[in-house]
């Protein structure tokens, strides 16, 4: 019906089953990631679950590739990547690669940027293997709660996704993977939304999110591209604030 339709989209809902809960009183998600709650506290001893500041669910030990371990308050005043990746998973490879030279760019060019891979490896070995590729820090393997939580608090329903986080742990961006292939220099991280932008391969991903306007120009004429754009860049510019502000995603 209509109604089940619209709800499917409210929620963004991609694959089933999914389980999500939210705040009757305002209407707002509380957890996207219903399942895992569930599977992780069957007890209900966290109720709510509502959304924690990343700091505290990230809270503990890391690991670089060559055995070193620090804390995580060792993140704190940085942007942070956070990672979901594997392995198995032929696009979580290739994204690596790109991720690598563009961690590279970005601490030669002395911006403050780490990225934390949370690992969906089928084993331990396999982490290590792929994690060994990886100049950037890691939730250890073996602390799945943590990575669980992390999965949890993002509401990740698939991989590769990259998270981007400002210096104070609130997200910048859900699509870093669309970012980092769109910007191969750099150029415009941390990759704040654009309001406006050119449909490419790389992107198109986006449409699938939730309702989308989609402007054909005759691409040939600079001029008509340009004035289109200028056209509805305030159009664009003004929902985005309108979603801001009831603390939404646009």
């Amino acid at each position: 019906s209509f109604l089940q339709l619209k709800l499917w989209n409210k929620y963004r809902v991609s694959n089933i089953p999914s389980l999500i809960f939210i705040d009757a009183s305002t209407g707002k998600v509380v957890c996207r990631n219903g399942l895992l709650v569930i599977r992780d506290d069957p007890e209900g001893l966290e109720f709510p679950w509502g959304p924690k500041p990343f700091s505290e669910v990230v809270a503990g030990p890391l690991l670089r590739n060559n055995g070193q371990t620090l804390d995580s308050t060792a993140l704190e005043g940085s942007h942070v990547g956070v990672y979901f990746s594997a392995h198995w998973c032929p696009p979580c490879r290739s994204l690596t690669r790109v991720l690598v030279e563009s961690y590279r760019k970005i601490k030669e060019a002395g911006q403050k940027f780490e990225i934390l891979f949370v690992s969906a490896d089928r084993s331990e070995d396999s982490f290590k293997q792929y994690f060994s590729e990886m100049p950037w820090v890691a939730v250890p393997y073996t602390d799945e709660a943590r990575r669980s939580r992390l999965n949890r608090l993002y509401g990740i329903q698939g991989i590769p996704t990259l998270i981007v986080l400002d210096s104070k742990g609130d997200v910048i961006t859900r699509q870093g993977r669309v970012e980092v292939l769109n910007d191969i220099e750099c150029r415009e991280f941390p990759w704040h939304p654009k309001p406006v932008l050119e449909l490419t391969d790389s992107n198109a991903v986006q449409l699938n999110e939730g309702p989308c306007l989609v402007l054909f120009v005759d691409s040939e004429d600079d001029g008509e591209s340009e004035a289109a754009k200028q056209l509805i860049q305030p159009i664009a510019e003004k929902i985005i604030a309108k979603y801001k502000a009831k603390e939404e995603e646009a």
